[in-house]
């Protein structure tokens, strides 16, 4: 008899709260229905002065989709890498997939996969959602070449990090994408006006969402100045605005009060938990992406997770994974005039009661490339032996 391969999964998970714990949650529930999956999680991500959100740890009272962990890895301590490296030898796994997001991380990943064995050592895959961050400076990429000096191979999760790697390593690059998340859902029935009057909104209001951290690159200073042009045209427009400042909000506020949106932009500067999160998606008519750069984004995946159309800028993956006209509106620059030109084009689009959600439904049976990831791992496990 075969036993199945044994894959230890390397990267953090709960309590953790980043889309990457929500990322490799999913990824290991997904591969322990064919693989033996372990996933080995860290007790120290960030130290607390490099950390500019409210909190590293989730809160949520509904952890559904949490997948069991060992926290054993500290970015910071070289002898929790000593540990954990002795800790994977002693489990002989076929493969060794580490999770890769920040140059922050490059000695913890180099100097892991150091002490390991030459024989695992051949066993070493980097998961990648971003190769280099989306701040990247000098010191960043020598991180980065640095941290990946021992890949064996990459799994990218978007044709341009695909792109990416191939430039910089000469590895076997392995593809999937991000997972459509619809466990948010979790049972919520409230109908999309009884979702809206929990804001106070009316049920003719039109909503459009800005969800999760809010960083530079994510681009919601660009979306409140598209928003005030919107608000020329169209009546009973809202912006929903929902996450954690990870840098000074006080600008942000300072054009809601230069341009007079107080009355149209609802903000919620916090942490939104698992179980908060549906009265929001569900509450909106569209989310709105307007990033300055990007590879993919989970918010994305979140959106379609409710059958809900995005409005996104043509960066990185996001042009790819819309249809425009269909599931959502696709904008080609990050500017604030192109950005209210493609709002625009979504409400025209409403009006003439485009059927979005139908459309999402019958985009995501077609492209869903996560459903084939066992077979990728497949493919990694027999690459690694």
């Amino acid at each position: 008899m075969t036993h199945p391969a044994k894959i230890i999964i390397v990267g953090p998970g709960y309590p953790f709260r980043n889309g990457q714990s929500v990322f490799l949650s999913t990824l290991c529930h997904q591969l322990s229905s064919e693989y033996k999956v372990e996933l080995v999680n860290y007790t120290l991500l960030y130290p607390k002065f490099l950390f500019p959100g409210s909190s590293q740890f989730d809160n949520s009272k509904d952890n559904q989709a949490i997948f069991p962990n060992k926290r054993m890895l500290s970015s910071l301590n070289p002898i929790s890498w000593w540990r954990t490296a002795k800790y994977i030898q002693r489990q002989q796994p076929d493969v060794i997939a580490i999770d890769w997001w920040h140059p922050f991380f490059g000695p913890c990943n180099r100097f892991l996969t150091n002490f390991l064995p030459k024989k695992l050592r051949k066993k070493v895959v980097f998961i990648t959602e971003n190769v280099i961050s989306h701040e990247a400076n000098g010191v960043d990429k020598m991180l980065t070449k640095f941290g990946l000096k021992n890949a064996q191979g990459f799994l990218a999760l978007s044709e341009s990090v695909e792109k990416h790697l191939n430039t910089m390593f000469h590895k076997k690059v392995f593809r999937s994408a991000l997972p459509i998340y619809d466990f948010y859902k979790n049972g919520y029935t409230a109908s999309v006006n009884e979702a809206k009057a929990t804001f106070g909104l009316a049920p003719e209001d039109r909503v459009f969402l800005f969800f999760g951290l809010i960083r530079k690159y994510k681009g919601l200073d660009l979306l409140l100045e598209a928003f005030a042009t919107l608000c020329k045209t169209y009546k009973n427009i809202k912006l929903l605005v929902a996450g954690d400042f990870y840098e000074p909000s006080e600008p942000y506020f300072d054009l809601i009060k230069k341009f007079h949106l107080e009355d149209v932009v609802l903000m919620e500067n916090r942490y939104i938990p698992n179980e908060e999160v549906p009265r929001y998606f569900q509450a909106c008519d569209v989310v709105a992406l307007p990033y300055r750069s990007a590879t993919q984004s989970g918010i994305l995946s979140m959106a379609y997770g409710f059958r809900k159309p995005v409005v996104v800028t043509n960066v990185g993956e996001l042009g790819a994974l819309v249809e425009a006209g269909e599931t959502g509106i696709v904008v080609q620059e990050s500017t604030v005039a192109a950005i209210a030109d493609g709002l625009s084009e979504y409400l025209k689009l409403q009006e003439a009661g485009a059927p979005f959600e139908q459309n999402i439904e019958d985009y995501l049976e077609r492209t869903d490339e996560f459903k084939k990831i066992n077979g990728v791992f497949q493919q990694i496990v027999a690459h690694c032996r």
